[in-house]
């Protein structure tokens, strides 16, 4: 079971209605001292681990890096598996703009 205790309406909308991927885990996570905010979502370990890479970009919000997490890494299990690779595939999307969000610990 998943603990969603405090997550905006619309992510929780995004996870329970638009997963149609059937990921096996996603996280929301956030570390207040370094500024980080990122979902990762790990589709697949059928083949093997997950194997994905993380995205860092601007994003409007919550829900649409959820959402961006969910396809990315369901792709990346389809990648995996056409590649010939004993992997899954699993993604994280780092929410923040790149340009402004900057830190040693980013």
């Amino acid at each position: 079971m998943t603990d969603v205790t405090g997550a905006p309406a619309d992510v929780l909308h995004t996870l329970f209605h638009s997963d149609q991927g059937g990921h096996e885990q996603v996280v929301l996570c956030q570390d207040r001292a370094s500024g980080l905010k990122a979902v990762i979502a790990l589709h697949s370990t059928a083949l093997g681990p997950a194997l994905g890479g993380t995205r860092f970009y601007p994003i409007a919000n919550e829900a649409e890096a959820v959402a961006d997490a969910l396809n990315l890494a369901r792709g990346m299990s389809y990648k995996n598996a056409m590649a010939g690779l004993e992997h899954g595939g699993g993604k994280a999307v780092i929410i923040g703009d790149p340009e402004q969000i900057k830190s040693e610990e980013l």
